[in-house]
């Protein structure tokens, strides 16, 4: 689970990135979280994962309490939470299969678990077939897919989604969004950020609202078509 209860982050420029956020996502759920450029998105993504300490209020994701959290604690944090980046940030000298197995082996996974984990997620993404290619022989939507397979292979219970169709056409960006349903329907907590309101429109799901570091909604949308 994470919840937030009255947190605020103010940087040491001064800037006051979240201005009292509170928001509780459930186990299992599948949120968006939208507002525009400077909303206070990134700031709650670093709290999540550990990267910033709030100012004040407190942070609570999958059993840690971020406040308080000790440094050599973080890794064990982060192995409960998959980030998908915009930029994909994939390893180009490696193929396919072994960008995934690499986050498999910084986190000290035996070989026989890599190598019974790593085409399962391949097959899970669509990308078995693709196992020996670069990540410069892939399409734009296929990096988006491996980057969600290696957010995906240490099997964490929480995946954030930081704009994972920014650089993808429209048909791409279904495709992905379909793809993170999918996994969510398998068990695994989902939250995307994204700014993209048309691709959020065709999707059934709570949508969280920030603006000026606060969060100006909080509900579950219909379909679009309904």
């Amino acid at each position: 689970m994470i919840e937030f209860v009255n947190v605020k982050k103010s940087y040491s420029v001064g800037t006051k990135a979240l201005r009292g956020v509170s928001m509780q996502i459930e186990d299992g759920e599948f949120a968006f979280l939208v507002g525009p450029s400077g909303s206070g998105k990134s700031t709650i993504i670093k709290l999540i994962t550990g990267e910033l300490k709030p100012t004040s209020g407190s942070v609570h994701v999958n059993g840690y309490s971020l406040e308080r959290i000790r440094k050599r604690e973080i890794p064990y944090l982060r192995r409960t939470v998959g980030v998908v980046f915009q930029d994909f940030r994939l390893i180009d000298k490696m193929t396919v299969y072994e960008n995934v197995a690499f986050a498999m082996r910084v986190v000290g996974a035996k070989n026989q678990e890599i190598r019974e984990r790593v085409p399962y997620v391949l097959d899970l993404v669509g990308l078995e077939s693709k196992a020996r290619r670069h990540p410069g022989e892939l399409s734009g939507g296929e990096q988006q897919r491996l980057a969600i397979a290696r957010a995906l292979v240490n099997n964490p219970s929480t995946i954030i989604a930081d704009e994972p169709t920014g650089n993808l056409d429209p048909a791409r960006s279904l495709e992905i969004m379909t793809l993170l349903q999918e996994i969510n329907n398998l068990g695994t907590t989902m939250l995307v950020v994204t700014h993209e309101q048309h691709l959020v429109n065709q999707f059934g799901n709570r949508v969280i609202t920030i603006d000026e570091g606060l969060i100006s909604s909080d509900k579950v949308r219909q379909y679009e078509n309904q």
